[in-house]
Parts: C-alpha cells; structure tokens; sequence
C-alpha cells in the first residue's frame, strides 16, 4: 500500500525559507506525477507545484517556490523562499500513478507578518 509521508513544516516569519519532504513508500513503481497542494482555513485545496512531463506552478508561488524530485528515491522537494502570510495552510504531497492519486496526512506551514 503506497504511504505518502511529508516533512519540513513549520513556523516562520515572513521573508523566510521552508523546505517540504515527501517520500512515498510502499511503491515499486515510478509516479506519474508528484507534488504539492494545500489548504488555507476555509478555502479549497489548492494546486502549489507539481511535476509530471514538465513542472507547473501555481502564479501566487512563480519565482519563491521550486519543485524537484529524486525518483530514485521517490522522494518530493518543494524549496519554499520569501514566504508570505498568505503561504499559511496545510501543504499536502500528491503522487500520481495512472489516474489514481494518492495524498499525504498533510504538514502545517505558518508564516507570520
């Protein structure tokens, strides 16, 4: 059963740096894609990054945020730099294999002004 496990969360203040780690276990294949979505209180989860044939970004990240994967080790970085207040929420890893996505329990990141 494939277990998608994130790390790296936390506070910070604006201006700041995070790393998020997401590493899949449990998967003798490669994923189609992986990346990343999050949450803020009261609003849709929403696309951050992700990596499939080619990396997407959402805008309000373009620039700050950067996505890399290590296949090798089924693993999912996402450099987060020059956080803002609104970076807060819940930032859940995404992997997907033909169609079927599997999610992370989700890691908080807080960015305070």
């Amino acid at each position: 059963q494939v277990q998608l496990v994130e790390s790296g969360g936390g506070l910070v203040q604006a201006g700041g740096s995070l790393r998020l780690t997401c590493t899949a276990s449990g998967s003798t294949f490669r994923f189609n894609a992986m990346g990343w979505y999050r949450q803020a209180p009261g609003k849709q989860r929403e696309l951050v990054a992700t990596s499939g044939g080619s990396t997407k970004y959402a805008d309000s990240v373009k620039g700050r945020f950067t996505l890399s994967r290590d296949d090798a080790k089924n693993t999912v970085y996402l450099q987060m730099n020059s956080l803002k207040p609104e970076d807060t929420a819940v930032y859940y890893c995404n992997a997907v294999r033909v169609f079927v996505h599997y999610w992370g329990r989700g890691t908080q990141v807080t960015v305070s002004s």
